[in-house]
Order: structure tokens, then C-alpha cells, then sequence
């Protein structure tokens, strides 16, 4: 019997799909930084007015009470809360504080409460479906993926590892306005119809010249 020679080649070549999403995805998120929008927890010790969420305004900045604006220019997410020490020692002495990055993401789909979240950005993508009320029966959780307006920007093997490995949504270079979509049973049936049809309008295609062929 033949093997075919294709299926290693193939098989390689999901591989290394995978691997390049994976690649880009990272490079991706060590570059996010604050886009107008986002939100911060804030706690700074010993000080009440320091301490609530605040909304970042265009610059990106901060805005914070009795102090003014506080670049966000350049600085990644995974660094606030040590930027945010830097430049609030400037009006505080030895300031202890806390500060977390907060995005607003939709999670839709077959989850149990779909709808806008409010959530860190240091969240692994489980716990922000959990924030939805999990993943309902009808659920397709393996053919999750993270849509960008009319562009996913995860799905497949590479999302599938990625969770595995427990990233973050920083890690996952997610943005506020970005979507968590779960598929129901119906979707991938759909898919499956579709793709059946045309592998149907295929065969008969072929039947047909080869029919022509012989006369």
C-alpha cells in the first residue's frame, strides 16, 4: 500500500502555523501598551482620592486627582504598577501602591452570561469565560477563538496551546474591544454542511468532465 506523500507535509505545515502565530502573538504582546479606553485599578496606601479605577484618556495618559496627567506613553501594560511608583514618587513620599490594567472585552457566543467585561489584563483567558458564567452544553470550546473586528486573531492549535500553557490575555496580546468567541454545536455543523456541499459540487464537477472526456 502507498502512503501518501503529502501528510507529513501538511502535517508540518500546521506545525509551523502554529508556532509562527505563536511567535507573532508574543512579539505582539510585549508591545501592547495603553490605548485611550483602558482602565486602572489603582490603590495607593494612605490615600483615598488615589485610590479607585480610573479611565486612560488620549496620549495615553492617566489623569489622577491633585496630581494632573501621568504619561503612559510607551510603557507596557506588564509595567504600570512600577511606572506608576516611579512618577507618583514625585508627589509622595515612598509611595506604596497597587495598580492593575483593566480592558473591556466582549465575551459572546455559547457562554452562559455573554456580554462586556471589565477584566486585568493579567486574567488566563479560562478565567475571563468563567467571568461569563462558563461555557454553556452547547458549547465548542476547542474551536475558541479571539476576534479583532472581522479578523481572528486566535483560533486553532495555536489558542488551543496557548491555553494549556495558561497565557494571560496580556500574553495574548489582547485589546480592549476585542471579542472571546465560543462556537455552538450549530456553528461547526453549519461548517460542516458547507463544506460538504462544495466537496459535493466538486465531485460532481469532476464526474462531469470526465464523462465529457470519453464521449
Amino acid at each position: 500500500m502507498k502512503h501518501s506523500r503529502w501528510s507529513p507535509i501538511v502535517a508540518a505545515a500546521l506545525l509551523a502555523t502554529g508556532v509562527v502565530g505563536i511567535r507573532q502573538a508574543a512579539a505582539q504582546a510585549v508591545a501592547t501598551g495603553f490605548q485611550a479606553g483602558d482602565r486602572i485599578l489603582l490603590r495607593v496606601e494612605g490615600d483615598s482620592a488615589l485610590s479607585d479605577t480610573f479611565t486612560v484618556v488620549a496620549g495615553p495618559a492617566l489623569r489622577l486627582p491633585n496630581v494632573g496627567e501621568i504619561s503612559l506613553a510607551g510603557v507596557r501594560r506588564g509595567d504600570l504598577e512600577a511606572h506608576l511608583s516611579r512618577e507618583l514618587g514625585r508627589y509622595i513620599n515612598d509611595p506604596v501602591l497597587q495598580a492593575r490594567a483593566l480592558i473591556r472585552v466582549s465575551v459572546a457566543g455559547e457562554v452562559v452570561r455573554p456580554g462586556y467585561y471589565a477584566v486585568p489584563i493579567d486574567l488566563v483567558l479560562a478565567d475571563a469565560l468563567m467571568l461569563a458564567g462558563g461555557a454553556t452544553t452547547s458549547a465548542r470550546v476547542e474551536r475558541l477563538s479571539i476576534e479583532r473586528g472581522n479578523s481572528s486573531i486566535w483560533r486553532g492549535n495555536a489558542l488551543q496551546t496557548a491555553i494549556a500553557r495558561g497565557a494571560t490575555l496580556d500574553e495574548l496580546g489582547i485589546r480592549a474591544g476585542d471579542r472571546i468567541q465560543v462556537p455552538g454545536k450549530g456553528d461547526a455543523e453549519s461548517t460542516w454542511r458547507i463544506v460538504g456541499i462544495i466537496v459535493g459540487g466538486l465531485a460532481t464537477a469532476v464526474g462531469v468532465v470526465a464523462l465529457s472526456q470519453h464521449h
